[in-house]
């Protein structure tokens, strides 16, 4: 049998990735018998037959070539290899087994049939019940194994029974061998145990990024989508306008104008859906997606609501941002715009405020337009929004102001909670 075997990758046969695993040598075999739980352990009856066996041959040996105690007859030998077949079940009923094996090794010792060839079977059973039980069941079977042997060599001399007494150390040492690999196999299986649980919370924790980075890709698909496509439109109608209007005194000047912004605007929209989707063939980690929009792109956001015919007036009483709250911002500025230009109405005059008050980013974005047609399906947009304040631990409103028209309002605390939100 070879001493390592070769597992082949799942691209291809004995490629250099392939990996090399070791037969395993002996000692870690005993290293995993003893650490083995003996309740669960696999072939436990066969195994504990076989221990038996190689225990009785062990004590006919003894019986044989070991002189203190007389002879064995007939009886002698019955008892001492009865006193063996109790511990073929000795992991299913370790105190039963115990009992049974002193029925057997005390008229034995009784009888003064050879002392040290009996002894292999008790320990047995004795280490079988403190491998097994609670430290307190192990310290009362001890006790009561010792006070029962000491009263039965008693019965035969007081020299046996001091002789006996002496010996009980080698009883004292099975039990605390038994305990002592009782507690190791605990330590063993904690270890394990919390190397689970650690596996199985680095899992989570990679399926819950992964849902995160799908959210936040699906917020910046649909924030990029909606605002470009929201202007193009508008831009488009304004040429259409301008076409159809007075076909005989074209303005070619406006036409041109409003053209050149479509090119701009998909231009820009083809730069942003570009770097959204270098996100998805990126193999590095999450932080190293690039710069995040911030308030410094406010203006640009500005401009081009003013291109798609809107007034905006802009006031911005804050110098930074945290990276993920100026992104939050951001996108809630870019997306309150884009429902402005769509849904407010012709001629629409947009006020979008943000200044820094108690600790907190406090945006509002509020326009003087006719607002969206009652009884519309509702869009993904005031969602987003909000989901992008939550994703910063802040708050947004948004509803029909009581004056006339609509009005995002956000806080947006400005400490540092951690996420990235693009």
């Amino acid at each position: 049998m070879p001493a390592a075997k070769w597992v082949p990758s799942r691209r291809g046969p004995l490629l250099a990735e392939d990996v090399t695993v070791q037969a395993p040598t002996t000692g870690n075999r005993i290293i995993a018998a003893i650490n083995r739980d003996p309740l669960t352990a696999p072939h436990a009856i066969r195994n504990d037959a076989l221990l038996a066996v190689l225990t009785a041959t062990l004590a006919v040996v003894l019986a044989l070539f070991v002189d203190d105690g007389r002879r064995p007859d007939a009886l002698g030998w019955a008892l001492l290899l009865v006193s063996h077949v109790p511990l073929v079940w000795r992991r299913r009923r370790p105190v039963l087994v115990l009992l049974a094996v002193v029925a057997c090794v005390f008229p034995y010792h009784f009888l003064d049939y050879p002392h040290t060839a009996a002894t292999q079977a008790a320990y047995v059973a004795l280490y079988t019940v403190a491998v097994t039980g609670r430290p307190l069941r192990t310290v009362l079977v001890g006790i009561g194994v010792i006070t029962l042997s000491v009263s039965v060599m008693l019965t035969i001399s007081a020299h046996e029974a001091l002789g006996l007494l002496k010996a009980s150390g080698w009883v004292v040492a099975v039990l605390f061998l038994g305990v002592d690999v009782r507690f190791y196999r605990q330590y063993v299986a904690s270890i394990v145990e919390r190397a689970e649980r650690a596996e199985r919370t680095r899992e989570e924790e990679a399926r819950r990024r992964v849902a995160e980075e799908r959210l936040r890709i699906a917020r910046d698909l649909h924030d990029l989508l909606a605002h470009s496509i929201t202007l193009i439109g508008v831009q488009t109608s304004v040429a259409a306008h301008v076409l159809s209007a007075d076909p005989e005194r074209l303005d070619r000047e406006t036409v041109a104008k409003a053209l050149d912004d479509i090119a701009e605007t998909c231009r820009s929209a083809r730069g942003e859906l570009r770097t959204t989707l270098e996100v998805l063939r990126e193999h590095g980690p999450p932080d190293a997606r690039g710069p995040l929009p911030g308030l410094d792109g406010l203006p640009d956001l500005a401009e081009a609501a003013r291109l798609a015919g809107a007034r905006v007036e802009q006031t911005v009483r804050i110098r930074q941002a945290p990276p993920a709250v100026g992104a939050a911002a951001y996108r809630i500025v870019q997306e309150a715009l884009t429902n402005a230009v769509r849904h407010a109405g012709p001629d629409v005059s947009v006020r979008v405020e943000l200044e820094e008050r108690q600790g907190a980013l406090h945006l509002s974005v509020s326009d003087d337009g006719t607002g969206p047609a009652p009884g519309g399906t509702p869009g993904f947009g005031l969602v987003g929004m909000r989901e992008r304040a939550r994703s910063v631990n802040g708050t947004l409103d948004a509803g029909p102001r009581p004056g006339g028209g609509f009005e995002v309002a956000a806080v947006l605390p400005l400490t540092t909670t951690g996420k990235r939100t693009g």
